[in-house]
Order: structure tokens, then C-alpha cells, then sequence
């Protein structure tokens, strides 16, 4: 049963579902508990899209083997460590070992003018990306998408590499 997991036939039905979980408990989240995302959140939530889109391919039984099954495993790894790689960011912004973008913290630039600088705050994130909305057991929701995601990323990988 447990080799049964890493088939691609298998891999390509949990590897979406885990996508759209992840989606999912992000808008339970904002909606349900108005956990407001940053932005940074929401370039967290494409990739999963991004993933769920790509298995959806493999809704074809004749792509559910082989070279398609493979190749859309492997993309869906990359795709997911970009994720990853896009939450350790979050993450490094959250603790402030480093700056976030302009869009990321709301930091406003010189202006000339009175309605420039009135335009630049209306339009400044109402989250922002260096303050951490909920952790559990001292890690961030960003924190928990890293490990989610490089997860996921590895498994899908794993499978995609040996389907050959």
C-alpha cells in the first residue's frame, strides 16, 4: 500500500488535493477568522493554483502515465519549490532579517505632491508582510508553507523522477 503512494497515478490525485487543502485553509483563515492576507501571502496562494491547474492535465487517463505524468509531476516539484522559496522570503520578512518590498511594508517613497502622497497610502497593503497575523507554536503560517511546500515539492519530484 505505501509503494502505492508513489505512483504516479496516485501522485497526481494527492499532490492537488494537497494544493487545494493548502487553498483552502487560507480563505478559511481570512474569511472564517479575518486573517487579512500581505502580499506576500497572496503570491503564496498561486503556485498552489498553479498546481492544481497542472494535475488537472493528467484528468486524461492517457496522461496518467508515462512521459505526460512525469513531466507534469516534475513541473508541478518546480513549481512548488518556488513556493517554498517565495515563503522562506515571507518568513526572513516576518522575523526582519530582511527588508521587504515597497508593496510588501507600505514604506512610502518621496512625493511631490499632497494627493501623490494621499494615492500612495490608499493604495499601501492594509497587512502587512513584516507583522506575523497568527502563529502556532512560534511558527507563522509562512513558516508552515515553507515546510508544506518543500514537502510537497519533494514528494511530487521523488515520484516524477522515478516514474521513468
Amino acid at each position: 500500500m505505501f509503494a502505492q503512494l508513489f505512483a504516479p497515478k496516485w501522485a497526481l490525485i494527492l499532490v492537488p488535493l494537497a494544493a487545494v487543502t493548502a487553498l483552502a485553509l487560507a480563505f478559511i483563515g481570512q474569511y472564517g477568522f479575518d486573517l487579512y492576507p500581505c502580499v506576500l501571502c497572496i503570491y503564496q496562494r498561486w503556485p498552489f493554483v498553479i498546481v492544481a491547474g497542472l494535475c488537472l492535465l493528467a484528468a486524461n487517463p492517457a496522461m496518467r502515465t508515462g512521459k505526460a505524468a512525469r513531466w507534469i509531476l516534475l513541473l508541478c516539484a518546480g513549481v512548488l519549490a518556488v513556493n517554498a522559496a517565495i515563503a522562506v522570503y515571507h518568513v526572513g520578512v516576518e522575523q526582519h532579517w530582511w527588508a521587504g518590498s515597497e508593496a510588501c511594508v507600505g514604506k512610502t517613497g518621496a512625493t511631490q505632491t499632497l494627493a501623490q502622497l494621499r494615492a500612495q497610502i490608499m493604495s499601501a497593503p492594509v497587512t502587512r508582510c513584516d507583522e506575523i497575523a497568527f502563529s502556532l507554536f512560534g511558527v507563522s503560517m509562512a513558516g508552515y508553507n515553507v515546510l508544506f511546500s518543500f514537502v510537497l515539492a519533494l514528494y511530487a519530484g521523488l515520484v516524477g523522477y522515478r516514474a521513468r
